[in-house]
């Protein structure tokens, strides 16, 4: 903790306004994320989307009274009259010195990772391999930007023994920086890769930015496996050698390696890793050797896993860990699962799966996710004991107790012996109950009656939560629709970087968000504070408005039955034509509404819906009339932005668009916002946005335009599991009407999937292809009802296994190909039977 005084000091700021010194134990960047308004310190970061500024007013309404700025404040002293306001050059630079600074205060030991891949699954290995020597401060999750990095190290205090933070960068000269704040003694560099390589001129480039990380190590721990990242990391050692000496610790399968790799063997789900390890000891004025044959056995088969696991095997070498305890230690390794699963649970409940660890940090971050789901009126935590946290267990249930009150929990479930000694600390909380165990807890869990709540499930793993999960989840059909949150926030944020700052953003949620589900997306994107939301029903809006979503909706297809739980609801229609515009006056007349939002769809080439240039007279006629009638915003819908032999017919219909909109403007008095570019014209298109864009399927990781599809991240993947495994003899078939005939003898799969779940039956008879166990496997006969067979032959596959229909590996504009299609129409059509599970990285 620190003074904000002191702080005023190190971060080189003057005073736009000083109050009382006050101490800070909380960086605050994210004005959703405020838990302790008294000790925070907000720096009011800006991009080209979000003035930092703009959340001053609501943050001191809250109870924050310290801010660091690149501006002082309107009326500051008027409106904020016992604020302290820190002026700076640059707020990311301040929160840089800060941060760099406040890690120069302690000397403990820090392991710093960097690379391609890898980084964040390195650190929760090494947490999981060393946490019963140290007590150790790790970044959150993947938090190793230029933002991450500081909000991280800020972490450190007296009781921390060891510090492990992640470092990952996308442009020259960023590594420099994270340096400063990290200054680890103990390097890993992981791998070399194309991720985020746009920002280099070349991989050699991309690996001397990433060695700056290193500058003042002692050591660095590589694989000497990669020609030319072991040259660029031997000429840069000999380069800093006159400054910090660097010892190289290498693995990889030549002699000269310090871990030389003499054997990875694979088999049922275990890798046994066989090394012979040359151990340098000094003493005195001698040096000596010791070469000694190691083997490890780690529960993963897959490569990435087996490089990330002996990257942590180096450092335990490094650190002098005996091999006995090594080989324990690793034969342990866990699964790091790195994201949320939001599920549909009993009793109309949702649950958040987060149930592998549990520490504040991770704490927080979940947190904030519950924080997101407004469906339910309810939340309850479930949390176990928090292991190893530095703190007794009073001061840490205290603390705990006042973050679950400023995140409104409404039920606190306890689940440990000292969760359960610290009953008292809870007391603030509407309902607590407290279980020594999981084992008591599924005892008494009849008692506990979850209905309609969102419930948190945070555990350390020894405890097992999946016990929990199980009894929660509504059990579904074993074909999932998996949705990755962290890649449309991802996605969002491409789009909005196109964008010109005042320009407003309508995302597309109609069709069920293409069949990636209802109020979980649109939870996100409020949480990321898009500015209007659009369906094609009232229905589907009033589910938003009942699972909690404030943000303005437009109905796309108003019906006159539902003009009332339209205004019920406080959804915007969108009036395409004379006979609705009427109707729906009338209903506001006889309802005596004097003011009612409503949208006015052109027609510019479309001849879908809207009113065409030649209506213009007549439209403003009746809207100069119908004054009950706020236009929030004038559109139209263009043809063929994706398409570059169709831009000319793109400009005609801005030039219409313009020329209708000028024309509606002479008898509107006020002004409202226009709109015109689609997801592709979002990019293809960039003057084309006038005051707001409508983002759709690009949302959801799917843009024609090459150079951005590049850019974007897949959000869904639909996933299936085998029900059986046979083999047909040749001249047998497969299917219905004996449409797979087989030449010789096959082995088929039988996977839980079928036309009733949205998969097109026109993917039948090898016109399809799924992806299993890394290859693809044609469809062999017709697709049923429930079920469609696969030809895996030469396929190591068995009963139970997942099979991936489309995502990352085969994706979705593939399986539409294939089906003469759409992307649209295949995510649209995935049936609603299909459990949906959500998750966020």
């Amino acid at each position: 903790m620190q003074s904000i005084f002191k702080i005023a000091s190190h971060i080189k700021a003057s005073w736009a306004q000083q109050r009382d010194d006050a101490p800070i134990e909380h960086i605050l960047i994210d004005s959703r994320k405020l838990i302790f308004p008294v000790s925070s310190l907000f720096f009011a970061l800006s991009s080209s989307r979000r003035n930092g500024m703009l959340f001053i007013e609501e943050l001191y309404a809250k109870g924050v009274r310290n801010f660091v700025v690149q501006q002082t404040p309107e009326a500051s002293a008027t409106k904020y009259p016992a604020a302290n306001i820190l002026l700076v050059k640059d707020v990311l630079q301040s929160l840089h010195l800060l941060s760099a600074w406040h890690r120069n205060q302690f000397l403990l030991p820090v392991i710093g990772i960097t690379g391609s891949n890898g980084k964040t699954i390195v650190k929760e290995w090494l947490y999981q391999l060393l946490q019963s020597d140290y007590n150790i401060v790790r970044s959150p999750k993947s938090y190793n930007s230029q933002i991450g990095v500081p909000l991280s190290v800020w972490q450190i205090n007296q009781q921390h023994t060891l510090g492990i933070f992640e470092a990952g960068i996308s442009q020259p000269d960023e590594m420099q920086k994270l340096e400063k704040m990290i200054a680890p003694a103990i390097g890993i560099f992981t791998n070399i890769g194309d991720a985020h390589s746009e920002g280099f001129l070349n991989i050699r480039q991309k690996i001397n930015e990433k060695l700056q990380l290193f500058i003042r190590s002692n050591v660095l721990i590589y694989g000497a496996d990669n020609l030319e990242l072991n040259e660029t990391i031997i000429n840069f050692a000999f380069k800093i050698k006159d400054k910090t000496p660097l010892e190289l610790f290498t693995w990889g399968t030549k002699e000269a390696t310090n871990l030389q790799i003499i054997s990875i063997e694979k088999k049922a789900g275990n890798s046994i890793i066989t090394a012979n390890y040359i151990d340098k000891t000094t003493v005195g004025q001698q040096s000596t050797t010791h070469q000694q044959p190691q083997i490890i056995n780690i529960p993963f088969t897959d490569d990435a896993s087996i490089e990330n696991a002996i990257n942590c095997w180096c450092v335990l070498l490094y650190l002098k860990v005996n091999e006995a305890t090594i080989a324990a230690r690793m034969k342990q390794l866990r699964t790091v699962e790195m994201r949320l699963e939001l599920k549909k649970g009993i009793n109309n409940c949702s649950v958040i799966n987060d149930s592998y660890s549990a520490d504040i940090n991770s704490l927080n971050i979940a947190l904030d996710f519950l924080a997101q789901q407004q469906q339910h009126p309810n939340r309850t935590l479930v949390l176990s004991d928090i292991l190893q946290s530095g703190k007794n267990s009073q001061e840490l249930y205290t603390s705990i107790a006042a973050l679950l009150q400023q995140k409104k929990i409404n039920r606190f479930i306890g689940i440990g012996p000292e969760i359960s000694k610290q009953q008292a600390a809870f007391n603030d909380i509407k309902q607590t109950v407290f279980f020594n165990s999981v084992a008591d807890l599924k005892q008494q869990f009849h008692t506990l009656h979850f209905f309609n709540e969102s419930i948190l499930l945070k555990g350390a793993r020894v405890f097992e939560f999946e016990q929990i999960s199980h009894l929660l989840e509504e059990k579904a059909h074993q074909t999932v629709l998996e949705i990755n949150l962290s890649s449309i926030t991802h996605n969002l944020k491409k789009y909005q970087q196109l964008l010109n700052p005042t320009v407003k953003l309508m995302a597309m949620v109609k069709a069920f968000s293409y069949g990636s589900g209802s109020f979980e997306i649109a939870n996100l994107l409020q949480f990321h504070k898009v500015d209007y939301l659009a369906v094609a029903f009232a229905d589907e809006g009033v589910e938003l408005r009942k699972a909690g979503i404030s943000l303005p909706i437009m109905v796309m297809s108003p019906e006159e039955v539902t003009f009332d739980v339209i205004v019920q609801y406080n959804l915007e229609p969108e009036l395409y034509s004379f006979t609705v515009l009427q109707m729906f006056h009338q209903y506001l007349t006889t309802a005596g509404i004097e003011y009612y939002p409503v949208h006015i769809k052109l027609d510019t080439g479309m001849h879908r819906l809207g009113f065409e240039q030649s209506d213009m007279a007549q439209l403003k006629k009746y809207l100069t009339q119908f004054t009950r009638l706020k236009i929030q915003t004038v559109f139209s819908h263009l043809v063929g932005s994706d398409n570059p032999l169709l831009d000319d017919f793109t400009k005609e219909q801005a030039t219409i668009f313009n020329e209708c909109c000028q024309q509606l403007q002479q008898i509107i008095s006020y002004p409202f916002i226009k709109h015109l570019s689609n997801t592709s014209a979002i990019m293809r298109h960039g003057n084309l946005q006038y005051d707001m864009v409508r983002l759709g399927i690009g949302l959801y990781g799917v843009d024609s335009n090459s150079n951005m599809q590049a850019q974007l991240l897949n959000v869904t993947t639909l996933k299936t599991s085998v029900a059986q495994i046979r083999i047909v003899k040749a001249g047998e078939s497969v299917g219905y009407n004996r449409s797979g005939m087989v030449t010789k003898d096959t082995k088929v799969a039988t996977v839980r999937i079928g036309y009733a779940d949205g998969y097109p039956r026109i993917l039948g008879n090898g016109n399809g292809k799924m992806w299993v166990q890394g290859k693809l496997a044609p469809i062999i006969g017709n697709i049923c009802m429930d079920m469609t067979m696969l030809d895996v032959t030469g396929i190591d596959i068995e009963e139970g296994d997942a099979v991936t229909v489309f995502g990352k590996d085969l994706p979705v504009q593939d399986v539409a190909k294939w089906a003469h299609t759409i992307t649209y129409e295949i995510l649209a059509g995935i049936s609603q039977r299909v459990k949906r599970v959500y998750f966020e990285e």
